[in-house]
């Protein structure tokens, strides 16, 4: 692939439903594949295993982190894996980054990895100080930000991170990916940032992020 193309696969919410594969025609194509979280249900022994094996069969380059439905297991794999983008960020091409914070803030559910809106607000800046400079940049954050189409739930009710979206005003990365709200698949602004939720996986939905030309974009696709 020429040095100024890019294409990059992003989605969330797998929940071990590793049908989505077959949904996504540009899977063999793309130069890899960004998981913003929730990869497994309570990461069962596995689980993670079986996704590694299913997607890197399809395309190797793969980057991932955990989301709240996931233990500390799986960001242990993915670390072993070196794909681990949970508190870490890549440098995808000359200029271009990717920072990348997982769980989510509490929810009613209790599932594995919840913590405050304080401690994720943190984790996103301290992540963002690690990165140094950059032309643009992709936040893979697995919590929607607060008070967009992307945390709705189906009454309506906004159920997303204030921190989320605090840290998206005042950085203004250039594409945001997140997840988490199943039923809120779409696309928003905050600013400059545009904003995605692909939605759950099994669904088909995900981002295609291009580079073309020294420029990023982004689209929503699938069902």
């Amino acid at each position: 692939m020429p040095e100024n193309i890019m294409n990059w696969i992003a989605l969330g919410d797998i929940h071990q439903s590793l049908n989505f594969v077959s949904l996504i025609p540009e899977i063999h194509d793309t130069t890899g594949i960004i998981v913003t979280g929730d990869i497994t249900n309570h990461s069962p022994l596995g689980a993670m295993e079986k996704f590694w094996e299913t997607i890197s069969d399809k395309n190797p380059n793969i980057l991932a982190q955990a989301g709240n439905m996931d233990r500390n297991n799986v960001t242990e794999f993915l670390k072993n894996k070196n794909a681990n983008i949970h508190l870490e960020f890549r440098e995808l091409a000359k200029g271009i980054k990717i920072m990348g914070v997982g769980f989510s803030i509490p929810t009613p559910f209790g599932t594995p990895s919840e913590v405050s809106e304080k401690q994720l607000g943190q984790w996103l800046e301290e992540t963002y100080e690690k990165i140094g400079d950059y032309d643009q940049l992709i936040l893979a954050v697995h919590d929607s930000p607060y008070n967009t189409k992307l945390d709705m739930l189906s009454n309506g009710q906004h159920v997303g991170s204030h921190s989320v979206r605090a840290f998206i005003e005042k950085v203004q990365p250039d594409i945001v990916v997140s997840g988490h709200i199943h039923e809120s698949k779409g696309e928003d602004v905050i600013g400059k940032s545009r904003i995605f939720n692909p939605g759950m996986a099994s669904g088909g939905g995900y981002v295609l992020i291009t580079l073309k030309n020294g420029k990023l974009e982004a689209t929503l696709k699938g069902k």
